[in-house]
């Protein structure tokens, strides 16, 4: 059973992302540490308690649709009343609309702690805290009236919808139209497909933000807006109104998540409480700049999907853990006891192990560097297009190395349990099933690397990411200055990675500059991963380095020494990998 690991993640945010440093600046207001430790605990407590048990039945049971309309799991309506009750769904919601107003950085150690417990509960909420901050953005003031205070409580869920049958990542394909009728609403007409939590009996109502063409748009990316559609109307009182023209029609059945209802959303395909057709909504934002919005709550979404890479990392390796000191198999020579020896003894198993929690710790500590990033951009200041930069960098590499790795992690889960964890009753299969999807979803891995390399690399002409680079090699100097023994060859690996990094870094932009995407292109995702394998060993040594850190010196030079040598492969890659990538690609194409 899963048991939020809380000082470690409390740890992690103070002493390596830079929650300590930002309070004792007083950046982040009146924020204390003794309030960080408080919401913390209880954030475990609850997930622990609360969440995780709950995990199994959902997994089980699924979400079931009849006549349009979504039953959740037993006993999740129950939960998910309890947790808005405790006002978790308003941590980090904006305080003018009855939020909290609490760092970035508390949001997504929560959510890591939700997730954890059932990353099909905590991808719902997700969605809502995205519509939130899309919404104070970019709406109108009359709709943040009418709807924020409830989103933020989580009285009523919020959606996304992008996708359609035809229209998967290239949203210029997007097909739904929206025609204005000259009061200030439109009529919403078309299919969304995989739409997270488009229908449940989580909440009375539900607010889809939905992407759609106007008559007169210009084609591509450029004629998208957004636009507001409620599942019920919303009286001037604040009551609910009549049936909005917004329907499920189906729900996929899918490897994982089995509890969060993915659906098939249709707009206007019966009638409006008018008698008109189409979903009425009302645009957010200015027509024909849908995308902007969009992407505010899109960026939102990538770095709480990250978290859900860490926390089923981190549930994976709990479990893998616990069953390596009970599993009893074979000899071992450390092993004094009776018997045959726990697994936990046996080399291969531990290098598993210790490669699991390695991978989670770097993960969790990219993904709270970029929260921190968001926060200090935020706080504003001289220094806020800095943090702006960093938070724009670091946010697709923690979208998709911490997917990757919760993919990953949850694969050597599997394999330390052996054949009972291809047995559904252990739950380290469900984990896995779980985890796939997240590399997928909220833009591909893929689009995340191309994000990277084309769009961010370029920041401050190409001098943001060198700075950041910079800043790591510091961290790898201190380790070299520190003369503890027991970091044995970490400093010497940092430095070899550090510079396969940049040689990597200074490569990809002269491509960009010289006008060959393509190769660029060749490189991005050995590129993101070897830039998330660098600087997560460089986190790991300043948490060893921190204050009250010691103890994290044998992972770290764990880390260092058997899997930071994967960066010389990896620059290899991005360098010299593009020639036979194109010379092999023409054996694929077929007609």
């Amino acid at each position: 059973m899963y048991r939020a690991p809380v000082d470690e993640i409390a740890f992690t945010l103070k002493h390596v992302a830079g929650l300590q440093a930002a309070i004792d600046a007083g950046s982040l207001g009146d924020l204390t540490e003794d309030l960080v430790d408080a919401i913390l605990h209880e954030a475990g407590r609850f997930a622990s308690e609360e969440v995780a048990p709950l995990h199994k039945i959902g997994d089980e049971h699924g979400a079931v649709l009849k006549d349009a309309a979504v039953t959740m799991p037993p006993g999740w309506k129950d939960l998910y009343r309890r947790w808005i009750d405790g006002g978790w769904n308003a941590l980090s919601g904006p305080e003018e609309f009855g939020g909290q107003g609490l760092p970035t950085m508390l949001g997504v150690a929560a959510l890591e702690m939700w997730n954890s417990g059932s990353m099909a509960f905590g991808i719902g909420p997700t969605l809502t805290m995205g519509a939130v901050e899309a919404i104070e953005k970019h709406a109108s003031d009359d709709l943040k009236a009418k709807y924020l205070e409830k989103l933020v409580s989580g009285e009523w869920m919020g959606t996304m919808n992008l996708t359609e049958p035809q229209a998967g990542s290239d949203l210029a394909a997007l097909r739904a139209r929206a025609e204005p009728v000259g009061d200030g609403t439109y009529r919403i007409f078309g299919q969304k497909i995989f739409i997270t939590y488009g229908e449940h009996d989580f909440t009375d109502n539900i607010v889809h933000l939905v992407l759609a063409r106007l008559p007169d748009a210009p084609a591509g990316t450029r004629g998208i807006s957004l636009f507001l559609v409620p599942k019920f109307f919303v009286e001037e009182d604040g009551s609910l109104g009549a049936r909005n023209d917004v329907f499920c029609l189906s729900i996929e059945h899918k490897l994982g998540i089995h509890a969060s209802p993915t659906c098939t959303m249709i707009y206007g395909d019966g009638f409006a409480k008018d008698g008109a057709p189409g979903a009425v909504g009302w645009l957010i934002g200015e027509e024909n700049r849908g995308l902007a919005c969009m992407f505010t709550m899109m960026n939102n979404a990538r770095l709480a999907v990250g978290m859900q890479g860490v926390a089923i990392a981190e549930t994976a390796t709990q479990m893998a853990l616990a069953y390596a000191n009970e599993r009893r198999q074979g000899k071992a020579a450390d092993f004094s006891g009776e018997g045959m020896a726990p697994i936990v003894h046996h080399p291969d198993v531990q290098r598993n192990l210790l490669t699991m929690k390695a991978l989670t710790g770097i993960a969790r500590a990219i993904a709270y560097s970029c929260a921190h990033a968001t926060d200090m951009a935020r706080a504003g200041g001289e220094a806020a297009k800095h943090w702006q930069e960093r938070a724009n960098l670091l946010t697709p590499v923690a979208k998709a190395f911490s997917t990757d790795v919760g993919v990953e992690v949850a694969s050597i889960g599997v394999q330390v349990h052996g054949g009972m964890g291809f047995i559904e009753e252990t739950g380290a299969a469900s984990l896995y099933r779980d985890a796939r999807i997240a590399p997928i979803y909220e833009g591909t891995n893929g689009i995340q690397a191309i994000d990277l390399v084309t769009r961010k690399l370029p920041q401050a002409g190409g001098e943001h990411v060198i700075d950041y680079i910079r800043e790591l090699d510091e961290i790898a100097n201190a380790v070299a200055a520190s003369n503890r023994m027991g970091f044995g060859q970490t400093a010497l690996y940092l430095e070899q990675a550090l510079d396969c990094l940049t040689r990597s870094t200074r490569y990809l932009q002269q491509r960009l500059a010289d006008g060959k995407i393509d190769d660029a292109l060749a490189g991005a995702t050995p590129y993101l991963r070897l830039f998330a394998l660098t600087a997560g060993a460089a986190y790991l040594a300043r948490g060893a380095l921190a204050e009250g850190g010691e103890e994290r010196t044998p992972l770290c030079r764990f880390f260092a020494e058997n899997l930071l040598g994967e960066t010389r492969a990896l620059a290899d890659r991005v360098t010299g990998g593009a020639e036979s990538l194109a010379a092999a690609a023409k054996t694929l194409v077929h007609g």
